[in-house]
């Protein structure tokens, strides 16, 4: 094993045992040269006040060389923050601004340890991180049956790990924290567990409220009581889009510090927080941890960025630095969710008129994108295809009954000839079925 891959576990298992028996043999073996091009370049950055010959990019006059097809289109940008490598870690001052950003919006991460947001390429690259870090061929992971697909491509297909699902809702039609819980405490002979919590939840749009949160951290820290290393990764791509009394903030403020047995890891993004989906800037932030296990986890996280992107793009972390630090940010942001929430508001105000009971219920959703009608009389893949074929209206269907919406793409004024559009489907294919 690397000396420097030896030395960083050597660190996590003095700070903290059980964070170290939550990493992979890959998160074992992950580490970030010291000794190598990025450092002496580094170092010349420093000191090569003549000649700097180590950078692998092109200068022309003191600034990176470029096309002007392509600057006329970016003037507003000076050269170097959109054509220069950005670093493994990400730009320095958007890893600052984005931690004053989620304490501001996350009160209760506010006094916790916490380390420095690293920039990832969106949010599926933190989680193919985390997969990687912790995630061994057999390891669980934890998430609800209704879920993002991509969750067993990184965990599963990618890892090898085990995927084990819980009924997203209980009886009373709220979050299974119960359900949870089972699955937690069943890992008991692995003696580990990941845990992905998805709030606003792809693909029901549900948040739970804060009793249902409270619920949720007591099932991790039981696992964690009974001996489970707990990984316990809060997927917050959809934050802020909070349209109902549920909970407003981030789960990870209240799994910092919950238990030894317990890692918070927080992954969140500009891509749905900023409406900037193609800019692909996301973070991967670690919690509750000592300052040197926050730095060695770190390093081990920048091991695997050098590993596999080297860094993530530079100029759509200057657009969305430039937007964070903008007078006019927030008033633009709420603007925006004002629109998505009288979107998810309409979409529930046609859905509780009645009208279209007997071709299907609905799951409760309160936040997000998304929403997801559960069909009674017909297939829902073959209602996806009817409606596609015949009316030209995209719909995502989900196993046998389940058919998500997206509310976020439609105008609400065009919401009810949707949902009329997606009853009369159902009603063509009860006929076929009556004939």
């Amino acid at each position: 094993m690397n000396p420097l891959a030896q030395q960083l576990n050597d660190t996590i298992a003095k700070e903290n045992p059980h964070v170290y028996d939550m990493l992979s043999n890959l998160g074992k073996q992950i580490y970030f040269p010291k000794v190598g091009i990025l450092s002496q370049s580094a170092e010349a950055k420093q000191k090569a006040k003549k000649f700097n010959a180590t950078i692998g990019t092109a200068l022309e006059n003191g600034k990176p060389m470029h096309l002007k097809v392509i600057q006329d289109t970016l003037s507003a940008y000076d050269p170097k923050d959109i054509y220069e490598y950005a670093p493994p870690a990400g730009k320095p001052e958007l890893r600052a601004a984005w931690r004053v950003k989620m304490l501001e919006e996350n009160p209760s991460l506010q006094g916790k340890s916490l380390g420095l947001p690293i920039v990832t390429n969106a949010l599926t690259h933190g989680l193919s991180i985390v997969a990687d870090l912790f995630a061994d061929a057999g390891d669980a992971v934890i998430i609800p049956d209704k879920n993002w697909e991509n969750y067993e491509l990184t965990f599963g297909i990618r890892r090898g790990a085990e995927i084990v699902n819980y009924p997203l809702y209980n009886s009373e039609r709220q979050f299974n924290a119960e359900g949870l819980r089972q699955a937690i405490l069943a890992q008991q002979s692995k003696g580990k567990a990941i845990v992905v919590l998805n709030f606003p939840n792809n693909p029901t749009g549900y948040t739970p409220g804060p009793e249902e949160g409270k619920q949720i951290v007591a099932a991790i820290k039981e696992g964690a009581e009974a001996g489970i290393n707990v990984v316990a990764v809060t997927d917050d791509a959809y934050f802020g889009l909070f349209f109902e009394d549920s909970l407003q903030e981030s789960l990870a403020g209240q799994l910092t510090d919950l238990h030894p047995r317990v890692l918070s890891i927080k992954i969140d993004g500009a891509t749905k927080e900023e409406f900037v989906w193609g800019f692909r800037v996301g973070f991967i932030t670690y919690t509750g941890q000592s300052e040197a296990t926050l730095a060695a986890l770190e390093q081990k996280t920048l091991g695997i960025i050098r590993a596999t992107i080297s860094s993530g793009p530079h100029p759509s972390q200057t657009f969305v630095l430039h937007a964070l630090k903008a007078p006019e940010f927030h008033a633009q942001k709420l603007e925006k969710f004002e629109i998505m929430k009288g979107r998810a508001n309409k979409v529930k105000d046609l859905l509780d008129q009645g009208s279209f009971d007997a071709a299907w219920e609905y799951y409760p959703f309160n936040s997000g994108y998304f929403m997801c009608l559960k069909l009674k009389t017909v297939d829902a893949e073959t209602l996806r295809v009817h409606l596609l074929d015949k009316y030209g209206v995209g719909t995502i269907a989900l196993g046998d009954t389940d058919l998500r919406v997206a509310f976020s793409c439609i105008e609400e004024a065009n919401l009810e000839e949707l949902f009329q559009t997606i009853f009369q489907g159902v009603q063509d294919l009860e006929k076929v079925a009556a004939q």
